[in-house]
């Protein structure tokens, strides 16, 4: 399958450091799991470029690692207005991610874009929280392991809606 017929998704946080390499990660491990991993293009990326070319926080590694994910490597980008016209799915961790996604959205002509941008966490009706919250701030590893707990059920609901 060519890169052209992939279905693509990119996932958002703030400093891509946390948040959204967790739901790359666990994107592509649910994909493995469905058998369904070399029919999408997945990665991720940062509204701002303060972590620009690092790795994903050691937190999130290792909340990835207890789970069972420990080939993921992953450095650092911003989100690029030309992001809009190659992925299918843009998800934004929270309302300002979402916002700032619009605006970045909006420096593309709409006969151009491609990609629709969502919230993952709306993706588990189930899950009672819209957004997935930014564990960077919290001390210890607890919010990280919930934040991939929330990332494997939004992703899943998403891909049980989309791989009809």
């Amino acid at each position: 399958m060519s890169v052209g017929e992939q279905k693509s998704v990119l996932m958002v946080c703030l400093g891509n450091i946390c948040r959204s390499p967790i739901a790359e990660a666990v994107f592509i491990d649910c994909l493995k799991k469905r058998g369904k991993r070399e029919e999408w293009h997945v990665d991720s990326s940062a509204i701002i470029g303060y972590h620009t070319g690092k790795g994903p926080d050691s937190r999130a590694m290792g909340a990835l690692k207890k789970y069972g994910i420990k080939d993921y490597q992953h450095r650092a980008r911003v989100t690029s207005p030309d992001d809009f016209r190659k992925f299918d799915y843009i998800f934004g961790m929270d309302d300002q991610n979402i916002e700032d996604l619009q605006e970045i959205a909006r420096k593309v002509p709409k006969t151009e874009r491609k990609a629709e941008i969502l919230m993952l966490g709306v993706q588990d009706v189930m899950a009672g929280k819209r957004e997935v919250p930014d564990p960077y701030y919290e001390s210890g590893s607890k919010q990280f392991d919930e934040v991939l707990q929330q990332c494997v059920k939004c992703c899943d609901a998403f891909l049980d809606k989309i791989c009809k």
